[in-house]
């Protein structure tokens, strides 16, 4: 009720100034020299024109000098209707400027998106010896965060709590999210620990903050720490909590945000029901993926691009290209992320024709930027291409640490050692630092080109020079290299001096160079010691069943495939794949159902015996 007797109130006395003549004005003068009634009718102001008529009737009264909420009343209104340049010359005109007048300079600047501004105001008050309060600090971090300027923000967090507001709620969770924006989750973390007061924002921003930041154990550990303060849960923080679990692969932390959601009747907007398709699809559950995206009443091309993106990542490129139609014809069109997506889909089952299709879709549509790039080499090295993928990498204007290393990768998955070895050393011409990918994709590819030396001396430099520990994934190309050239025994030797006995992917390696070169001594060390690692990998148990075959190891054949009988262990077979006049072709082992299968097996035995002759004639 008192509501809107005041808005009847200021309806009326706005009626009556704004309507003056100049002898009812020198009536009312006297009258309206109440700094309230002033406020109301600057609140009723929304034109230029009557704000400058108030200003005028200010400055005759003398108001202006002796009453600073008049004054801070005046700038807040003309940064209200977005005279900033006026609130600007009004604020200058002041001969004194308190902290509520410099505030609503501040929110005047804030509400024009210039930070800026607020930044030189902020130093112009610390150089007047104005102390600014809690509003002036939040609002200045928040320009900071803007900018993305963090030495600026953790300049002002200073002087914060030079004046007291070290336990401020408000400016504290101002820095959290400066923190948090500009990827310092470790500071952030300390600045949270510190805080006497948390309330539900904090927490939320640092859930998300992990989660964003890829540190999705973390969101859930903070998430439970949450729950045990008493806090809340919002929509925002079942948004972080979404793509970690997604991030995770933890179907059951996800389904839970879900359920909970459902029961409390959180509403399920178009960012949440993407979340979750996003979510499922990263846990392998893409027909929960596909059921929610179903019931979406309204999508977006982000939608589109979550569920195209889970069908590619669970192998169902077909599934990928038939999205990309259907948002097509009900007038999506595919962003940059979508089609990099389905570039997944392509390099997956190696559908050149798609892939090609794609690239042109890109170039009719779009601005090929480096994330594109490197998914199009991708894409065309793995569908045998290389070339092409070479041709791309030239394309790339200012290339980066990840465009040099998924071209070093594209030579490395077609076993090309000297190439990758002459693209390693043209990045480091270009000034770009090598880190861990580098080096796996440059060791690899020496393992898969059988070049030892090389990549030992390779080994040795990204430990030496280039001071890079090396991890599981460098020994295990290490220890491929020596174990492909036959050096088994030199491999085992690495293996126990490095202290990587648990280390289940090395001794796979070993044992696989084993079974090439029949070294059945060192290869039942490997063997067993697999076993003792309880590998839950059908293609491991069958590898070290067939190297037990091998050795005429029956009995130990027979304990490993009882192993595999009582885990419900089946090994899924593999299959190669080709691309013919844009069809893709499979073939599975003993699979008799291609229609061609009698003609292509003609065709094998012919190529079988013509590399026969060749290899007579060259060697008698």
């Amino acid at each position: 009720m008192l509501k809107i007797v005041n808005q009847t109130r200021v309806r009326e006395l706005s009626s009556v100034w704004f309507g003056l003549t100049d002898n009812i004005f020198c009536m009312l003068h006297r009258t309206l020299l109440c700094p309230r009634r002033l406020k109301l009718l600057l609140s009723a102001s929304n034109y230029k024109r009557n704000i400058a008529q108030v200003h005028a009737f200010v400055i005759t009264s003398g108001n202006l000098v002796n009453g600073s909420s008049i004054s801070r009343d005046l700038v807040a209104s003309c940064g209200r209707i977005g005279e900033i340049f006026y609130a600007r010359k009004v604020f200058e005109e002041l001969p004194q400027r308190s902290v509520s007048v410099y505030n609503s300079m501040v929110v005047a600047y804030s509400r024009g998106n210039k930070p800026d501004e607020v930044l030189r105001l902020y130093d112009q008050m610390i150089d007047e010896r104005v102390q600014p309060d809690s509003s002036t600090f939040t609002m200045t971090i928040k320009a900071c965060l803007t900018c993305m300027a963090l030495e600026k923000g953790e300049e002002v967090w200073c002087k914060a709590v030079e004046f007291g507001y070290k336990n401020d709620v408000f400016v504290c969770s101002s820095v959290l999210n400066l923190y948090v924006k500009c990827g310092k989750m470790d500071e952030a973390e300390v600045l949270f620990r510190k805080m006497t007061k948390r309330d539900v924002i904090c927490w939320t921003t640092m859930v998300t903050g992990f989660a964003q930041g890829g540190k999705s154990l973390k969101a859930v550990e903070f998430y439970r720490e949450m729950q045990n303060e008493g806090f809340g849960r919002d929509k925002v923080v079942m948004l972080g909590l979404l793509q970690a679990s997604g991030d995770l692969g933890d179907m059951k932390i996800g389904s839970s945000v879900h359920g909970y959601m459902i029961r409390t009747g959180l509403p399920m907007n178009v960012v949440v029901e993407t979340s979750l398709v996003d979510m499922y699809a990263k846990v392998g559950f893409i027909e929960l993926a596909s059921r929610v995206f179903s019931r979406m009443v309204f999508k977006t091309t982000v939608s589109w691009g979550s569920l195209i993106s889970g069908f590619a990542q669970n192998g169902l490129a077909s599934n990928a290209f038939e999205a990309v139609v259907e948002m097509q014809s009900l007038g999506f069109h595919p962003d940059l992320m979508t089609l990099v997506g389905v570039l997944v889909g392509c390099s997956q089952v190696g559908s050149l024709k798609s892939g090609r299709s794609v690239h042109c879709y890109i170039l009719k549509r779009h601005v090929l930027d480096r994330v594109t790039a490197t998914a199009l080499m991708d894409m065309y090295s793995k569908c045998g291409a290389v070339s092409k993928s070479r041709e791309i990498f030239e394309q790339v204007g200012r290339k980066d640490l990840v465009c040099w290393n998924t071209m070093i990768s594209c030579y490395g998955i077609h076993g090309n050692g000297q190439e990758v070895v002459s693209m390693f050393l043209k990045m480091r011409e270009s000034k770009i630092e090598p880190d861990h990918a580098t080096f796996t994709s440059l060791l690899s590819a020496l393992s898969h080109s059988g070049l030892v030396e090389q990549g030992q001396h390779w080994f040795s430099a990204m430990i030496n020079k280039y001071n890079i520990q090396p991890s599981e994934k460098h020994y295990v190309c290490l220890i491929d290299l020596l174990a492909r050239a036959g050096r088994v025994e030199e491999a085992l030797e690495m293996i126990n001096s490095a202290k990587l006995e648990n280390a289940l992917p090395i001794w796979v390696a070993l044992l696989s160079g084993c079974i090439s070169h029949r070294n059945m001594s060192v290869g039942d060390i490997a063997s067993n010691k697999i076993l003792q690692l309880n590998p839950d990998s059908t293609g491991i148990q069958t590898l070290v069943s067939n190297f037990f075959a091998t050795a005429n190891k029956w009995k130990e054949v027979a304990k490993v495939r009882k192993l595999m009988r009582n885990r419900a262990m089946e090994k899924v077979p593999g299959y190669s794949a080709i691309e013919v006049n844009g069809q893709l072709q499979t073939f599975l082992m003993e699979d008799l159902s291609h229609h061609e299968h009698y003609h292509i097996l003609q065709v094998l035995r012919n190529l079988n015996s013509e590399m026969k002759n060749v290899y007579t004639y060259t060697h008698f």
